[in-house]
Order: C-alpha cells, then structure tokens, then sequence
C-alpha cells in the first residue's frame, strides 16, 4: 500500500478519531444539560459558564499551539494533550460541586486544543494542495460524527449510567487514541528552515495584520462563535422549552442536526474544491454560506412552529460554512506559517464562543420563569438575536474593508 490510501490510513484517521472525540465533549452538555442542573443545581448563567470553559481553556492554547505545531510537529503535540484532556475527564466526573466540574472542563478544553488544528497542520505536511479543502472536510465530518454520538446514543446511556460514568468512559477513549497516535502516525517529514522563537513570533504578527486576515476574520469569527455557542448547549434546552420536545424526542432531533452538519461539512467542503477549480475562490464560496446560515437563524428567532426540524436541520448544515474560511486563509500564507494561520483564527474564534455561550446563558436568565428546568423563549429569541447582529456587522465589515484599508484586499 502506497500513497494516499496509506496516508488515510496512517494520518487521517488517527487525527480524525480525536476530532471525533474532542466534538464529544464539546457538545455532549446540551444533552446532559438536565442532570448537570438538577445534580449540581445550576441556573442558566452557571450553566453557560461552565459549558463555555471548554472554549476560554480550548483558545488559551492555540498561539502557543500553533508554535509548537510549527515546530515540533502535529502528532506527539496532540498525543501529549489528549492525556490532559483524559486527566480532564476524570476529574469532571468526580467533582461533586461547580468548581469541580469546571477545573475539569477546563482541563478538556486544553486537552483537546489541538486534536483540529494538528489535523489541518498534518493535512498541509503530508496531502497535497488541492486536497486541503477536502480532506479537512472529511476532518470535520469526523467532529460531526462525534456530534451525533453526544446525543441519541448518550441520551440511551443515561438510561444505564449517568453523566459521570460517560465522562470517566471518555477518559480512557482519550487515552486510546493518544496510543493511536504514538504508535500509527508517521513522525513530520516537513522541510523547513529553523526558526528562532523571535521569528515565529514575527510570523504571528505577519499573520494578525494581514489584510486578508483582517478582512476575513471577523465574519468567520461570529459565524463560528454564534453556531458553536448554540450547538453546543442551547439547542438542547431551546427544544425543550420553545419547541415543546421531551428529552428522547430532542436528543432524537439533536441527533439529525448532527448528521445534517456531517454532511454539511463533507459537501460544502468538496464544493469549494470544485468551484475552485473554476475560478470561485474558497472563500467566496465560505461567505457565501454564512450568508445562507445568517437567513437561516433569522427563521430560527421567528420561531414558526411548523419549521422547526427543518430551519435546525439546515442550521447544522450551513454552520460549517465558516471552517472552509480556514483552509481559504491558508492559501495566502507560506506553509510554514499555516500552523499559526489556523490556530490563530481559531484563538479568535473560540475566545468569541466562549463570552457568546455565556452571554447567551446570562440573557436568558434574565426572564425567569420560576422553575429551575425551564426557560423563557423570549430569552433564547434576544439570546439568539444577538447572535446573529454580530454575525451580521462582521459581514458589514467583510464588504466595507477594501474601500477602507488601505492595503489592497482582493479573494482574487
């Protein structure tokens, strides 16, 4: 065996097996969000918060990641955290009071920093160009298969276990798969210069003040913020409390989501490549979608009745629009700068999910309802509206930007 198939063997799907976990964690409080409220007696903002952990942890690592992917590599990086992110787990499933769980979310966070941007950084390494768009969609369909498990099945455990016997599962998953990666990854065959810590610092700030960069990031930014801010936790309780769904029936919907995102990923990714080659640059085609998921969250804060699976299914697909802008940003930076490229969108992007997941949390408890598992739907509608405003001033932005920096910006 030879070429591509060895290399989807050997590198894709170790990475893509730590992606596939790490989406677990990420989104599996949306299901468990009931028992986290009524075993540690959590209100909507506590809840927020320690959702939201994951992200603030999860963004602390990624200038430091993308130097030492840069460096050293994507395989023993991603293997060294994966440990944390198992030491994580465990402590989140033996914490008994809300501190407690937030150290250990935390810990995942940090744990699982780099089980995306290490894939991506392995991809640029080893496949060639015009794969990236399609291979980190396959990256990213892996997180939504990850997605999907996080709810029906975790809703069907819960029948037999509870959430602290998922999370000491995932603790030893996670030291699987950084076996995996030890044992079957191939060490990094990347030619590059040394460079000093000053010159990669350079590198960031080459980065940071891009015109390119400028322009397109904070569009990307609240676009990922806002759909990982909501799957990740207020699509749950939204089901319950505006669409009426007892746990099983939304873990089922939840689930549909899921696959609905896993195509999403897989489709609009092999879509960029296509239109690529025709001369659509990817990141139009990325805007183009995160356009699509701004109308479609607009239909979502309308909240008619009778569209409900159908706006949240297409929620699933159209959010993965954003990630097409990371591979669309590489392609304007020298190779050894892509480690640093991605994780430095991705900085901005979870540190954005962090404070939206949290503020969301804070706004609806604004309207209290008087019970301790329920919530306004007037609360999600400003949660949600406020959202989609920002995603909306980053598009703004996107389009007034060449005609007020100064320096050319072109998707040419």
């Amino acid at each position: 065996m030879s070429g591509t198939p060895r290399r989807i063997i050997t590198i894709f799907i170790p990475f893509a097996m730590g992606y596939f976990i790490s989406y677990i964690f990420r989104v599996v409080n949306a299901v468990i969000a009931p028992d986290l409220v009524m075993d540690l007696d959590l209100d909507p903002s506590q809840l927020g918060l320690l959702t939201s952990v994951y992200f603030i942890s999860f963004a602390s690592s990624q200038l430091p990641l993308g130097l030492l992917l840069d460096r050293f590599g994507p395989r023993m990086i991603n293997a060294l955290l994966l440990v944390v992110a198992a030491l994580g787990a465990f402590i989140f499933a033996r914490s008994h009071t809300l501190i407690g769980v937030i150290i250990g979310r935390a810990f995942i966070g940090f744990g699982v920093s780099a089980c995306l941007m290490s894939a991506f950084k392995a991809y640029v390494i080893w496949f060639p160009e015009k794969m990236w768009p399609r291979i980190n969609g396959f990256q990213m369909a892996a997180g939504a298969m990850g997605a999907l498990t996080a709810t029906t099945p975790v809703a069907w455990a819960l029948q037999i276990t509870d959430w602290r016997g998922i999370f000491m599962l995932l603790s030893m998953l996670c030291l699987c798969v950084a076996a995996i990666l030890c044992g079957v990854v191939p060490e990094k065959k990347e030619k590059k210069k040394s460079e000093s810590l000053a010159e990669q610092l350079r590198g960031i700030k080459t980065i940071f003040t891009s015109g390119q960069f400028l322009r397109t990031a904070p569009v990307t930014i609240f676009s990922q913020a806002g759909f990982l801010s909501i799957q990740g936790l207020w699509v749950g309780p939204w089901l319950r409390d505006v669409g009426n769904m007892a746990q099983m029936e939304a873990a089922m919907l939840l689930s549909a989501i899921a696959l609905s995102m896993m195509s999403g990923f897989v489709i609009l990714g092999y879509l960029a490549e296509q239109l690529s080659k025709i001369g659509i640059n990817v990141l139009k085609t990325a805007v183009g979608g995160m356009v699509i998921f701004m109308l479609i969250q607009g239909g979502i804060i309308a909240g008619v009745p009778t569209m409900v699976p159908l706006m949240w299914l297409l929620f699933g697909f159209f959010g993965t629009s954003g990630i097409i802008a990371y591979s669309g940003l590489s392609h304007y930076f020298p190779r050894e700068l892509s480690g640093r490229v991605t994780t430095g969108l991705n900085l901005m992007v979870f540190l954005a999910a962090f404070a939206c997941q949290w503020v969301i949390g804070a706004i609806i408890n604004v309207w209290e309802t008087g019970m301790a598992d329920s919530y306004a739907p007037v609360g999600y509608q400003a949660g949600f509206g406020l959202m989609l405003l920002l995603q909306l001033l980053g598009l703004a932005w996107f389009f007034m930007a060449p005609f007020m920096v100064k320096k050319k910006l072109s998707l040419s």
